[in-house]
């Protein structure tokens, strides 16, 4: 019987234990470490704009920032360039 419950334990800890092992090496599951956030919010700042959120989608740094009252999509290469600019709906 003390088997039957030992079972369950395992498994769960099965599961935590890939969790559990992860470093905090600064880098967040998408791939952007805190200094590159950092230098975007502080690219993107001087030129005006009020950086929200910053995420990657499809191999691209995404920014989503206010400018003059206008919500905006930036897009971001590797090397911090804007490859375009969308208006948020």
């Amino acid at each position: 019987m003390k088997s039957l419950k030992t079972i369950p334990l395992i498994a769960a800890l099965a599961l935590v234990a890939p969790m559990a092992h992860a470093s905090d090496d600064g880098d967040d599951y998408r791939g952007l470490t805190q200094e590159k956030r950092a230098q975007i919010t502080e690219k993107l700042t001087g030129e005006g704009y009020e950086v929200r959120k910053i995420d990657m989608e499809d191999g691209e740094i995404e920014v989503y920032a206010l400018k003059d009252g206008q919500r905006l999509e930036i897009y971001l290469n590797p090397d911090l360039t804007v490859s375009r600019t969308k208006v948020d709906d």
